[in-house]
């Protein structure tokens, strides 16, 4: 449910001009009754205040219906969390990742946050890589290199 001062995630191009495009993070700040009042969270238009506006959608052609659906809503999900696609070309202040298997591979790297210092990983322990839990294995293909 959405309330005042959550994070949310702007999920349709409304004004490129304005900073509101597909990924842009807003706080919300007031409710009207056709318009969100948000304040976009980083990036260039840090800070501004935009209203996003509820707009018609209706589902693709590909699905066959006896009857034409349409409705309205506003196009916005909220954003605790984002998947990887859409943080990148984002600089974000605090980051925290779950990482329940090793995915980093040797030459990968945690980029997306601005500081070691506010930059959390919650990943699970495999004993048989390391013991104390802290690293993950390093993945080199050595007949690759041996070509």
């Amino acid at each position: 449910m959405v309330k005042i001062n959550c994070p949310v995630i702007l999920l349709r191009n409304l004004d490129r001009n304005n900073g509101l495009c597909n990924g842009t993070r807003l706080m919300v700040r007031a409710f009207q009754d056709n318009a969100i009042d948000a304040e976009i969270v980083g990036g260039q238009h840090a800070s501004k205040k935009v209203f996003i506006p509820c707009i018609p959608l209706s589902p693709s052609d590909d699905i066959s219906l006896p009857f034409k659906l349409k409705r309205k809503q506003f196009p916005i999900r909220l954003s605790f969390a984002m998947t990887i696609n859409k943080s990148q070309g984002q600089t974000i202040p605090n980051v925290g990742i779950y990482l329940p298997e090793p995915v980093f591979s040797h030459g990968h790297a945690l980029s997306r946050g601005v500081s070691r210092l506010t930059t959390r990983i919650l990943a699970k322990p495999k004993k048989e890589v390391d013991p104390t839990g802290k690293s993950t294995r390093n993945i080199v293909y050595k007949y690759v290199l041996d070509w």
